[in-house]
Order: C-alpha cells, then structure tokens, then sequence
C-alpha cells in the first residue's frame, strides 16, 4: 500500500500524516508538545496493564427535538481538498469530513471507535460462511438510492472492488488493504443483498466500503482519476455538495432532497478553510461556528468562554504522539541503543505538562496499536523494560559505549554529568538544509572508537511547541551522555526530505488511531525489506526497525475471525513493537473544538463518526 505524506495540522502544531489509513472519523489536528526533563520511563510494568478506557468524546449532545430546523453551520477546516475521492493518494483528512456527509458508509465508529453497522445503509452484515471460503452478506436498506434515483446495489460494491483490489495500475489508489483479498462480489437472494466473497480470511471486512462511491466514479480509470476530484456524479447521504470554491476556500454542503433518513437540521453546511493562527479571532468575531484550536490558542478564546459566548469541547483525540528512532543507520542501528535511548524518556512527564493543563487524564500512551479510549486498550510498554539508570548504562556499555569524563581545567571541579548543559546554536549542516540547528550537549560523552554519540533530532520549524519537546527531550538524553543536534527543518520538507528519506535519528510526528489495527497499522510496523535496486523498501515504516515476528503476528491478527483471538494476538505484536524499540508513543493527543453556545451535536469527536444530518443550532 502506498500512501502520500505531508505534515498538515493545526497550525503547525504537530506533522502527521496527510492521508490517515482509513476516513473514518472527523479530522486529526495538531495539538500541543510540551514535555519535562526526568529519567525514569514511565508506564513501564513487570506486565502488560490493562486499564479503564478514558472518554473519548466530549460533544455538545442535544435531542433532534430540541434543535432547529434550517441555519447554515460554518465549520472551520484546514484547506478545500485537493480530491473528493477519499481513496486517493492527496486525500486529507476534509475529503473525509465530506464524504461521511455525502457518501454511504456501511460500519460507523462509536465514541470507543468500534465499528457499528449504520441502520439508514444496512438491515444487516454478517459472515454466513467460512468454509470454504468465507463470505459477507450486506443486506441494504431497500430505501438506500443515489441522489440520480437508481438503488445503492451489488455494481456499485463490486466497481469499488475492482478499482481498489489493486490488479489494475490504471487507478491511482492510495491503498488496497482488505480489498486485495477478495475473489468475487455479486448479487445475493435479491437486489438489495450483496454477498462478497473473500480468497483468505480477512477479520477486518467491516472496514471496506466505507466510503462507498457509485460505479459512476469507480467503474473507470479515468472517472476514479480525475472525475471524482471537484465532483461527484451521485451522493447518497444527509447532504450533497453544492460547490468546491478553491479560490475562495469553501466547499458548501446542503441537504439531499433524496435522502431517505432522518431529514438534516440543517440547510447549509460551509466547510471553511481557515488558518490554525485565524480561528480564535473567526470564533470571536462570529464568523465561525465551530473550530478545531491548537493549544496554544486556547488563551484566545477563554474570555469569550468566560462571557459564555463560546465553548471549549476537549477530549482524547483519535491519534497519538510517537518519538520515531531511525534504525536504519547510525548508532541506532543497534537495537541495544535504542532501547537506552527509548528508556530515557520520560514519558510521565511530557503527559502531564500536555495533558493536565488541558484537564485531561495525564497518563502515557502504552500501546501502539489502541489508543486509551478504545475498548480494549492495555498497556504493553513494559516490553521496553525496565528505566533504571544502571540498566541503560548497561546496555550502552554493552553495545561499545563507554563514558568519558567531561573535559576541566587544572584544578577545576568537575562538572556534575547529571546536569544537562544548556541548549547552545550550532550552524545548520550543509548536507542537511535547516532553518537552524541546536545543540544539547552533556557534561559527560558517550564514545566508541573515538567517536562521540551524537543523534540528529528533527523538528519541523512552524512549531514551537515541537521545539520545546524536542529540547526537553535532548535533555533527558544528556542524562545518559547522549548528545542531540536539534534541527528545525521547513514543514513543506519535513516527511518527504527529512523522515521519509531516513534523513534522522530522532523525530517526532503522530499517527492516526484506527479501529483496525491489524491491517493499518502493518505498514507503518512492517519490516523494511531490500527492493531489486538495493534501496530500502519501507512502506510507512519510518523508523525502518521491523521484525518477522511482528509482521507474521498481524497477519494472524487480520486473518483471525474470532475478535477476542484476534485482539489477544495484536497485543502480542504491540509488546514486540516495544522490544523493537523503533517507536515511542508519548501521549494520546488532545483534541480541541471551540463551538458557539447555540451548536448542538457537534464538538470533540474522537474516534466517533458524527451524524450529520443531527447538527445544528439550538431552539
């Protein structure tokens, strides 16, 4: 599977992915890195934790009786998206908004991010047959129809498959995970009944066909490529799209008159580009309605919150904050290095400067694959092992690295090697183009060979905050004699120049949450594996550090029907994840909506998918 990746968030705040793996919720923004120098790693348990799931969802809930009929909502969004075809490769995290407003969907997460089967396209979803092969009855609302009046059917789901199965390189898709694995769909008892039947066991078929485009768009290369991108043919939704204004930066939504569902409350919906930087003056001067903040533009806003003339909606988000360790090359390479340098970190304490200012539980992410306020989450990163300090040294001493005394004059008192230096300038690398590079230096090196133990941490430069937990960081690693060379590098290079292209040793950015681990999570865990050209193939495996193990444990997990084996199986390949060392998760990432009083329905969604033909504005 192939995905794009630019750093697009919320001002700034924090790069991630551009295309998340599956549009299945509201959009992933930015939010705040802030963090606090200690030694000790924690989260870290004799075994694994399994703790009570944190609310997910922070929403302004208000029954359709008590919100009025008509209005026009003006949501704030990051820009008009290149693309309304969701499954292509510069599709963002709008193009999903828009077609969770527009589009069939077969399976909705719910505010834990279980996926639940969406009554106004499904009477009913189930595997009726495993063996031989199994197979998937869709049973369709016999009201379901596209705006042009023809009935949602067995064409529409077999187009999709046939452009995403990934056997004709005519359709630029981003991904075909789960698609790849089935051998046929057809019509089942009758038209409203598809069956699709899957070559291998595929424990993640509730994630396909969500969105699902009629034939018009899937049914060709061209129309895929191209068609879908300002428009599209047919929708078959709450709303249906008005206009795409690129120049003016809006896409306008207005109610389907086709629509067979509870009737949307609301007129128009404007999906308004705004900058991160403008919201809290859009909020305040009654040009917005609802608006995703970074944190630090939370003090903007508190007035007017105090005045009651806005709220703050807060919750988990559907996406969690990772320090990546390039294993590829340097002194990283070395399994043993990165797990000292791993351990280091204190995680504890960058979540609660993140967190408890925000009044969120300040607890550290220990899992990769699900996220706190999902069903099921437990904490594996005691698979890291143990934070001593004794130990971490052991390991570096292990893997060839041995202390040197900080340097003195005659007669000079050492200085203390617990104490971390101050952050100094250094002049950007030549072969690294940089905004500018900062160097931590400890009291005391670490060296082999001579050669001192030295890491390249980016950052991207727009964001301060990723300075901050870039710098605090450093400073827990010169602890331990590690020196770092933070470098700020321009957001428009930061993915494609920088963690892409393996250019680092330390970086920090975030991945989406997903309630289908198993099949979107492997590439980005996936073990990097040598192409025919002798470069590094690496799907979205940035930190290049893999494990056949890993991969063989997700692969029984995404072919494995029962969901408690498949659940205890991913767990297994989560704890490997941490021995591995390539990745750290540091916190599940705030997600802040500021909504005028009068909204209803709308606000921190988390993983929830909203219903969006129930926002609105208050009687």
């Amino acid at each position: 599977m192939s995905r794009s990746v630019i750093p697009a968030s919320v001002g700034g705040a924090e790069p991630r992915p551009r295309h998340r793996p599956r549009p299945t919720g509201p959009g992933l923004r930015g939010a705040a890195l802030l963090g606090a120098a200690a030694l000790a790693l924690a989260g870290c348990s004799a075994e694994t934790t399994a703790g009570a799931v944190v609310s997910g969802t922070d929403i302004a809930a208000a029954p359709r009786a008590g919100v009025k009929d008509g209005g026009t909502l003006r949501w704030a969004v990051d820009g008009v998206p290149a693309t309304l075809n969701a499954y292509q490769a510069d599709a963002d995290e709008d193009t999903a908004r828009i077609a969770g407003a527009v589009l069939p969907v077969m399976f909705r997460l719910d505010n834990r991010g279980a996926p639940q089967r969406d009554a106004d396209f499904l009477a009913d979803a189930s595997v009726v047959e495993t063996e031989p092969k199994q197979v998937v009855s869709y049973k369709l609302n016999p009201k379901a129809k596209w705006s042009d009046g023809r009935a949602v059917g067995a064409d529409d789901f077999s187009a999709q498959w046939k452009a995403l199965s990934g056997r004709n390189a005519a359709y630029w898709t981003a991904r075909n995970a789960g698609y790849d694995r089935i051998a046929d769909v057809s019509q089942g008892a009758d038209s409203h009944e598809v069956k699709v039947t899957f070559a291998a066991p595929y424990a993640d078929w509730r994630s396909l066909f969500t969105p699902l485009y009629p034939k018009a768009v899937t049914g060709s290369p061209d129309a895929f490529n191209e068609g879908a991108r300002s428009a599209l043919t047919a929708v078959a939704g709450p709303f249906r799209i008005k206009d795409v204004n690129r120049t003016g930066g809006a896409v306008t939504l207005v109610r389907n008159p086709a629509w067979w569902g509870q009737r949307a409350k609301l007129d128009q919906l404007v999906l308004t580009a705004v900058p991160s930087a403008g919201r809290a003056t859009a909020l305040t001067g009654g040009k917005l309605d609802v608006a995703e903040l970074d944190p630090t533009a939370l003090a903007s806003v508190r007035k007017a919150a105090a005045a009651k003339k806005l709220a703050v909606r807060k919750a988990p988000g559907a996406a969690y904050s990772q320090l990546a360790l390039n294993g590829s090359t340097g002194p990283l390479a070395d399994e043993r290095v990165r797990r000292a340098v791993a351990r280091a970190v204190d995680r504890q304490a960058i979540a609660d400067a993140v967190l408890k200012p925000l009044g969120l539980p300040a607890k550290p992410l220990g899992n990769h694959l699900v996220l706190a306020s999902q069903n099921g989450y437990a904490d594996h990163s005691s698979a890291l092992g143990s934070a001593d300090a004794g130990q971490v040294q052991a390991l570096l001493a292990d893997a060839g690295w041995e202390h040197t005394a900080p340097q003195s004059q005659p007669g000079a008192k050492a200085a203390n090697p617990a104490k971390p230096a101050a952050p100094v300038p250094a002049k950007p690398d030549a072969a690294a183009p940089a905004l500018g590079v900062t160097v931590v230096e400890p009291s005391g090196t670490l060296r082999k060979a001579g050669k001192q133990l030295s890491l390249r941490f980016v950052v991207p430069s727009t964001s301060p905050m990723l300075a901050d937990v870039g710098n605090r960081i450093a400073a827990m690693l010169s602890k331990i004699g590690v020196r770092t060379e933070i470098t700020k590098v321009a957001d428009t290079s930061f993915f494609h120049d920088h963690v892409a292209a393996g250019n680092f040793d330390l970086a920090l950015y975030s991945w989406p949450g997903t309630a289908y681990p198993a099949t979107d999570d492997r590439p980005i865990f996936a073990k990097p594996l040598p192409a025919p050209d002798g470069s590094l193939t690496v799907e979205q495996n940035y930190s290049r550090v893999g494990t056949d193990q890993i991969d063989q444990l997700l692969d029984q997990a995404s072919s494995e029907l029962d969901q408690k084996a498949a659940h205890d199986i991913a767990a297994r390949a989560d704890s490997r994840i941490w021995a591995a060392a390539g990745s750290v998760p540091l916190f599940q990432r705030p997600e802040l909506v500021a909504l005028r009083p009068t909204v209803a329905n709308a606000g921190a969604f988390g993983f929830e998918s909203p219903r969006y033909q129930d926002i609105g504005f208050r009687k």
